[in-house]
């Protein structure tokens, strides 16, 4: 009979699809990403994008660990359950302060991501007692307890919140790729890394689905409060023809393969690093909704530079993420998307057209990478064995 503390640990035999509850959790990332691209519209500027990246970050490390918990845990346990509700919470506490994160409410913010990862890791450390695994808990438990200091003292010195908040973060993005060395404790070996690839590759086509639906979602709520003329009808199908390419886009192929190697490549160094990408990848997509809103609404506006970069920068920045993603699983480039950046970047340059004429460039350029994939696709399993010549 197994052990109390090897209940809570997730056996080979355990599912690997999502539990209902981890799809609960993903959820209240749905109003996070909503406020997120809130808050850049309110502050298109470059510092305004810079804010709007920390604040994108800490809510993406929150869904990121949690993600990483769901894996080494078995979900079916009470505990887990537990735990992954009070991450359902704190996460939708980060989203209700992320208008006001830098201002008024940094201490909800804060404080909600403190709570969480701290105590996440105290209760298993404590549920692991005697167990191998507890060690890995606890060097969890330090590192956050460690980030958990700038957190807090940014939340109480709005002058310095976002120096600290930097500092904060950078802990604890950098402890897991270094196996959180910890005094007397060591550092993870790369077994207490392991990640199940079926399982992440899964959680990552979940949340980019989210993010996705983020996309549509604004795009219907602002088609909807328009007149329905041509101008915003184009622009909105636009936008709908983005969101269907960029989901081409990541999974084929890379995103298809992503499972196999996740489970047989170094977790600190392959597991980690999928983690900084896809929050570039998501970046792009919280930059698309913006552009989006600001093209449905004003379709015909010309010499909005800020509104021209965000319908560009959006593509070009989930591009950039999606090129580092094929390196990191297939160690190649797509050239295909490279040239697209400098397509996009240049665009953003010399246009000044209408925004439903940038939007139109934007989707163009997207749905030449994704045929020039398909054609990649397809000369691949041609050149395989057994394939069609």
């Amino acid at each position: 009979m197994a052990s109390r503390p090897e209940r809570l640990l997730r056996g080979s035999g355990a599912p690997l699809s999502a539990s209902f509850l981890e799809l609960f959790f993903d959820l209240a990332f749905v109003l996070a990403l909503s406020q997120l691209a809130e808050h850049l519209l309110d502050d298109l500027t470059p510092g305004g994008a810079l804010r709007t990246a920390l604040l994108l970050a800490g809510v993406w490390w929150i869904w990121v660990t949690t993600t990483w918990f769901a894996d080494w845990y078995d979900p079916e346990s009470p505990a887990v359950r537990g735990l992954l509700i009070a991450a359902a919470l704190a996460s939708l506490l980060a989203g209700v302060a992320i208008p006001q994160a830098l201002r008024e409410r940094g201490l909800l913010f804060a404080g909600a991501y403190v709570v969480l990862h701290v105590g996440r890791s105290i209760i298993t450390a404590v549920a692991l007692r005697g167990h191998p695994r507890q060690r890995r808990a606890l060097r969890i438990m330090s590192w956050y307890g460690l980030s958990g200091v700038p957190w807090l003292a940014g939340a109480f010195l709005p002058d310095w919140r976002v120096p600290l908040w930097v500092l904060a973060l950078a802990i604890d993005v950098i402890g897991p790729r270094l196996g959180w060395p910890t005094p007397r404790l060591g550092r993870a070996r790369s077994e207490e890394l392991h990640l199940a690839g079926e399982h992440f590759a899964e959680r990552y086509q979940q949340i980019m689905i989210i993010a996705l639906g983020e996309l549509v979602l604004v795009a219907g709520l602002s088609y909807a409060d328009t007149s329905l003329h041509l101008p915003e009808t184009a622009a909105f199908l636009l936008v709908f023809a983005t969101a269907v390419l960029i989901g081409l886009l990541y999974v084929t192929p890379a995103g298809l393969r992503l499972a196999p190697v996740i489970e047989h490549a170094d977790p600190a160094r392959l597991g980690v690093i999928t983690g900084y990408l896809h929050l570039v990848m998501v970046a792009g997509l919280v930059v698309t909704a913006v552009g989006a809103e600001l093209s449905i609404d004003h379709p015909t506006r010309t010499g909005d530079t800020a509104a021209v970069l965000a319908i560009l920068g959006g593509p070009t920045l989930f591009l950039v993420g999606r090129i580092l993603f094929s390196l990191a699983i297939h160690r190649r480039i797509s050239w295909p998307r490279v040239a697209a950046l400098f397509v996009l970047s240049g665009a953003a340059v010399a246009l000044r057209m209408p925004l439903v004429a940038v939007t139109a460039v934007a989707t163009g350029v997207v749905l030449v990478v994704v045929v020039l994939d398909q054609a990649g696709v397809m000369r691949y399993h041609q050149r395989q064995p057994g394939g069609s010549r």
